[in-house]
């Protein structure tokens, strides 16, 4: 059995609730596990064990994290880079004193595994050059910053404890249950549904590599079961230019989708390109391409579709 996977038994995951979140507690659920959700709203799937709170409250994290916990699964955070702009305090508060609070609390109860997710934007601006999990971080923002916190955290508590710690860093996801974002594909596929359209940063040449969900839930699996420690980059391997994302919406919409050019924001990368060599690896194989996923997304927002 290889080094860090856990037969079923209890998962913690944190921000079960949310977007990605979903996904995984059902596919943890599928694959016989006992789950425990913490996040701000009761999850809907059945069965599992609910902590509803603010992870920030310590007996909320408390609550959550239980001596058969065998893995804690940590999606919960801040994501928006505007907001980490905007109130850098509680983004960090967010997002590195509740990971090393999670920690803590691994260590005192004896959990297995730790999978942190992560983002590419740890690295900062490399220009056009290819992202691997070798690339020194310098991130621009301060989520970005927050992510490496949490990243130098797991590794430590890898390194002195023993728990098996992976940082998973996801490229821009999306699938299924993005209504509620605010991240450019859902925009589009608002534009798209109210025929409007939308703003584009710069010429839209900008590179970005998308990764289906259901890729990333199973980047998550491979990444648990092979006990992977340190940084690992889950994405698509094939960056797009947004010019490319708004093409294929238009394509699977059926819109017409009209653009806006406005200038480039702090914190924005002029790309992302990555190396996802190190993750097949270990049999990561993503297999969603652009039209495809987005056909997954369209039904949720076109008022004559059925939610995926």
């Amino acid at each position: 059995m290889p080094l860090g996977y856990q037969p079923p038994g209890r998962v913690l995951v944190t921000g079960g609730s949310g977007f990605i979140g979903r996904r995984v507690v059902r596919a943890l659920l599928a694959a016989g596990h006992e789950v425990t959700v913490a996040d701000l709203r009761a999850s809907r799937e059945n069965p599992v064990r609910n902590v509803t709170g603010d992870l920030c409250d310590p007996e909320v994290a408390a609550r959550a994290v239980t001596d058969d916990t065998a893995a804690i699964i940590h999606l919960a955070a801040v994501t928006s880079v505007l907001r980490s702009i905007d109130d850098p305090v509680h983004v960090h508060m967010v997002n590195v004193d509740v990971t090393a609070r999670l920690l803590e609390l691994a260590r005192e109860n004896g959990v297995g595994s730790f999978l942190l997710a992560s983002t590419n934007a740890v690295t900062g601006n490399v220009g056009q050059a290819t992202i691997s999990e070798r690339t020194v971080p310098r991130p621009l923002t301060p989520y970005g910053a927050t992510k490496a916190a949490g990243e130098m955290l797991v590794s430590a508590y890898a390194n002195c404890y023993g728990i098996t710690g992976a940082s998973l860093r996801f490229s821009n996801v999306y699938g299924p249950g993005m209504a509620e974002k605010d991240s450019f594909i859902p925009r589009l596929m608002r534009a798209a549904r109210d025929g409007e359209g939308v703003q584009v940063r710069g010429d839209g040449t900008m590179l970005r590599d998308v990764v289906h969900v259901d890729d990333i839930v199973a980047g998550i699996f491979v990444a648990w079961r092979s006990g992977h420690t340190g940084p690992l980059i889950l994405a698509g391997g094939k960056s797009v230019t947004v010019n490319d994302m708004v093409a294929a919406a238009r394509r699977v919409t059926g819109r017409p989708i009209p653009v806006e050019n406005v200038p480039v924001g702090p914190g924005e990368m002029p790309a992302v390109v990555v190396d996802i060599s190190a993750a097949r690896a270990l049999g990561y194989q993503p297999t969603m391409d652009l039209d495809t996923g987005l056909a997954t997304v369209w039904p949720e927002f076109d008022p004559k579709g059925v939610t995926v």
